[in-house]
């Protein structure tokens, strides 16, 4: 309850929830067939295009409503594989130390020497664009900042007593860095879960704008900025529509990590 006094989380949850609500039951209330063409190219508002006609004459409301069926779900899944590897490699870093910790860092600081963009276009002009692939490599260029910060928040757990004393008994090495040290570093991990999650949608629909990622005729926001992109005077709204909704489940992820970070200083 005390987190629901916050007015970022909630404000974050409700910008979330909407656009993933929007994902899940927009293809269901969408007019027409989002690769049907219904009207001329760039056409105004009317009767049959409630938005008005894209580049190709398809009705922009019904691609609207089913550009984000793929983007949030593979947002999510992004952020989950970013937060699954870096916990695992900052947690494993920050307890064994010594040499295991430099390797990994160093591995971690290798992969931070590129940019996301340019390290999933590195691998998705050899292998290709497909939909699993675009997640998986998301998650890999997300996953070196998790680990740092995770790595931190492990560091000042490692040497407590009860960790100490999971050691003194001999308990396997995954059990006491999944049950003894994970859950004392919730809160960075929730923090990071709305950060990664800010990125992950950045940048998938990043690549879909630059073609490298969600392919036509899918219907995709990213996809349906670049393809309308000349046409902004022309018709707007082909342009504006996946940009807010992209600009609204940015930002709510955003505010979930600011709301969790301000809601355990609070609790210090």
């Amino acid at each position: 309850m005390r987190l629901l006094r916050n007015p970022s989380l909630v404000a974050g949850f409700v910008m979330v929830g909407g656009v993933v609500a929007l994902a899940a039951m927009g293809p269901l209330l969408a007019p027409h067939s989002p690769s049907a063409i219904i009207d001329a190219p760039y056409m105004p508002t009317g009767p049959r295009t409630l938005l008005g006609s894209d580049n190709l004459g398809r009705d922009v409301l019904s691609r609207f409503l089913w550009g984000g069926a793929n983007l949030v779900w593979m947002a999510f899944g992004a952020t989950f594989i970013a937060l699954t590897l870096g916990a695992a490699v900052g947690i494993s870093a920050a307890y064994f130390k010594g040499w295991t910790d430099e390797v990994l860092m160093r591995v971690v600081d290798l992969k931070m020497a590129f940019p996301s963009l340019v390290f999933v276009l590195l691998f998705v002009t050899m292998l290709g664009t497909s939909l699993p692939l675009l997640v998986l490599l998301c998650g890999l260029s997300l996953m070196p900042g998790a680990a740092r910060v995770l790595r931190g928040a492990a560091l000042a757990v490692v040497d407590k007593d009860f960790v100490q004393w999971a050691r003194s008994v001999e308990l396997p090495a995954h059990r006491i860095l999944f049950r003894e040290i994970l859950p004392n570093i919730t809160s960075p991990l929730l923090v990071e879960t709305g950060l990664r999650l800010m990125w992950s949608i950045s940048l998938l629909a990043g690549l879909s704008y630059l073609g490298y990622g969600i392919q036509p005729p899918t219907s995709d926001w990213g996809l349906m900025i670049y393809e309308n992109r000349n046409a902004l005077r022309v018709q707007p709204l082909a342009v504006v529509c996946p940009i807010l909704a992209i600009a609204v489940f940015a930002i709510g992820g955003n505010l979930i990590a600011e709301g969790f970070a301000r809601a355990f200083r609070q609790t210090r």
